[in-house]
C-alpha cells in the first residue's frame, strides 16, 4: 500500500533535488501510488517499529527534507490520489500544487482532526479562536511547546 519507508523517503528526496537542479524539460510533475487501494498508506510501521529514537530521529529528518523540497520544487506537481492518503500520505499531498482524487479516496491524519470546531458565523468563529487562545495562553509555555 505504498507505505512510506526510509529507503522511499531518501528516492523521493533525491528525486526532487535533482528536478530542482536539473529539471531538464520536464515542465510538471504528477505523483501517483501503485496500485487502486493506497496513494501512500502512511510510514512503514513494520520498519519504524525495531526503531531507535535515534534512527527514527534520523528517518524523520529525511521524510522533513523530502517534504520541504517537494514543496520547493519550482515545477508544478499534480497529486493524483488514487486511494487512502493516510498520514505521511496525506503529508505528501500537501505540498502538491494540485490534487485529482478518486472517488473512492479517503484522507487521514491520526495525528489530529483537521477541523477542531465548527462555527455558525463569523462573530461564533472568532469568538472561538480567540477562548482558544486565551485558553492556550493561559498555560505554562513551556507545557505548550512540548504539547505542540
Amino acid at each position: 500500500m505504498n507505505a512510506l519507508n526510509t529507503r522511499m523517503g531518501r528516492d523521493l528526496l533525491e528525486l526532487w533535488t535533482r528536478l530542482t537542479e536539473y529539471p531538464e524539460d520536464l515542465r510538471c510533475v504528477v505523483l501517483a501510488g501503485t496500485g487502486e487501494r493506497a496513494f501512500f498508506a502512511g510510514g512503514d510501521l513494520k520498519e519504524r517499529n525495531g526503531m531507535t529514537d535515534d534512527q527514527w530521529r534520523r528517518q524523520h529528518e529525511v521524510f522533513e527534507r523530502q517534504h520541504w523540497t517537494l514543496a520547493d520544487l519550482p515545477l508544478p506537481v499534480i497529486a493524483a490520489v488514487n486511494g487512502h492518503a493516510y498520514g505521511g500520505g496525506f503529508e505528501m499531498v500537501l505540498p502538491c500544487d494540485f490534487v485529482y482524487a478518486a472517488r473512492h479516496a479517503r484522507f487521514a491524519l491520526p495525528e489530529v482532526g483537521l477541523v477542531s470546531a465548527l462555527a455558525d458565523d463569523v462573530a461564533a468563529l472568532r469568538a472561538l479562536a480567540l477562548d482558544t487562545a486565551r485558553t492556550i495562553a493561559g498555560n505554562a509555555p513551556l507545557s505548550v511547546r512540548q504539547a505542540k
